[in-house]
């Protein structure tokens, strides 16, 4: 079987009978209102210089095969994959329709230009030009459908042509043999256009179909990486916290003195064994997001109470960096929120985290917030380095730094900007920063504001 049956076949297969029918039907119902002024056009025209009452009858005939082309096209969007009784009654129908519709077609050209003197032929012709022309580009998708629009319009051609030379058989070189000659080149010039267009259409199914089986594979690979991370992932989180555990109990010293080079040792295990950690934990919530598995326990929180509770917090990381962290509440009412305390948390903690580490020796980062317009904004601010203004990919992307020489001095997984972006948005809220080099960067967080039971006191008292 060589490689042009093969595709032909393939296309005729029954996983492909319901796509070929439901993009017949998409372009039917496209095309309505297209094809219903194509023919109330013709029927205007020919009505208006010709017989009126064949006008009207070819119009009547053709807006009842329309109607059943758009029901039928309507029913196929119910049809479910598999239902081959379903499609085949459709196809049956789609079959008959086109008989009637391009009989109707062709025997009301054949009775214009047989009957009208003159331009009638010339109209007449023209109009099956346009109507095989109009099944070439749009009917393409079955092609039974459009072989028979064909060969009803050839006969139509041949018919119209072929007459006055059974009749009159004029010499060769008489004009009606050009007109002859000049209708074979016409209908050979339709059938190779309609040739094209389902050769274009069968390409395009190829396409979509490599398409398809590609993001077939690529969501297998992704539930393979999925399931390896998560795996790894937990494999290691219980050795590790051992291990992050039992270094945190000797560099306390409670098992003894530890010897200067020993201790060095120690701390740096310590501090690689809690960045491992941090990126197993990073690991998993980054898994919980991308598979909608990481819960949310929404509350009311109280905001003041909350960026205290986030300064104390963090105080050490301030301590480790040799920066002062500030709480600027002075002026603010008390405001709540609805969200996950602990993800919250989260988010403000990987923000103060960048805030501590690039920020310059002995600075300072501001925390406050503000309302406006029904919303709570928590901000973050340092006076550090910066952000460049082609940064937020990096700083928003998985496992990126905006320079690796920074990532190696500060440290960090590459995971948490991006992981807190998702969450805010789990959470209904957003993250986003605005910087300038050698000046510094702010970071905020957006929450709708809630009415919490202070706010309703307030409200009772009032």
């Amino acid at each position: 079987m060589t490689a042009a049956m093969s595709g032909r076949t393939a296309f005729a297969t029954p996983r492909y009978r319901l796509k070929h029918l439901q993009d017949y039907a998409r372009a039917v119902k496209a095309l309505t209102w297209q094809r219903q002024s194509i023919f109330a056009a013709v029927a205007v025209l020919t009505g208006w210089f010709f017989t009126p009452w064949k006008a009207e009858l070819f119009f009547a005939i053709g807006m009842l095969c329309e109607l059943a082309d758009l029901r039928l096209a309507n029913r196929v969007d119910r049809v479910r994959e598999g239902d081959y009784k379903t499609m085949s009654k459709l196809m049956t129908g789609f079959v008959i329709n086109t008989v009637i519709s391009s009989l109707t077609i062709g025997i009301y050209a054949m009775w214009v230009g047989l009957t009208e003197e003159g331009v009638g032929l010339f109209t007449a012709l023209f109009c099956l030009s346009a109507g095989a022309i109009f099944a070439a580009i749009n009917n393409h998708q079955i092609v039974r459908l459009l072989v028979i629009r064909f060969v009803i319009y050839g006969v139509a051609f041949l018919v119209l042509t072929t007459r006055d030379l059974i009749v009159y058989r004029p010499p060769l070189t008489s004009e009606l043999w050009l007109q002859f000659f000049t209708v074979i080149f016409v209908m050979y010039f339709l059938i190779d256009c309609s040739r094209s267009f389902l050769r274009m259409y069968r390409q395009d199914l190829k396409r979509l179909e490599d398409l398809q089986q590609e993001h077939e594979r690529t969501k297998a690979a992704l539930v393979v990486k999925s399931q390896f991370v998560a795996a790894v992932s937990h494999e290691l989180r219980t050795p590790l916290t051992s291990i992050k555990g039992s270094l945190e109990l000797v560099n306390t010293g409670k098992f003894g003195e530890i010897p200067s080079r020993a201790k060095h040792l120690l701390e740096v295990a310590g501090r690689n064994s809690k960045r491992l950690a941090d990126l197993v934990d990073d690991l998993l919530d980054l898994q919980k997001l991308e598979e909608g598995k990481m819960t949310f326990d929404n509350q009311t929180i109280e905001v003041r109470s909350f960026l205290a509770d986030a300064v104390n917090d963090h105080q050490g990381l301030a301590d480790q960096y040799n920066v002062t962290l500030n709480i600027h509440l002075e002026d603010t009412p008390a405001v709540h929120v609805r969200a996950d305390r602990s993800r919250l948390m989260q988010v403000l903690a990987n923000i103060i985290s960048n805030a501590a580490k690039f920020s310059m020796a002995k600075g300072d980062v501001d925390i406050g917030l503000s309302v406006a317009q029904g919303w709570i904004r928590i901000f973050v601010r340092d006076y550090g380095i910066g952000i460049p203004e082609d940064g937020k990919e990096k700083v928003f992307g998985r496992f990126t730094q905006l320079d690796p020489s920074d990532q190696r001095k500060c440290g960090g997984t590459g995971l948490g900007m991006n992981i807190s972006r998702e969450i805010m948005s789990a959470l209904g809220g957003l993250i986003d920063y605005e910087s300038t080099l050698g000046v510094g960067t702010t970071f905020y967080v957006d929450l709708p504001r809630v009415t919490g039971p202070e706010d309703r006191d307030m409200s009772a008292r009032a």
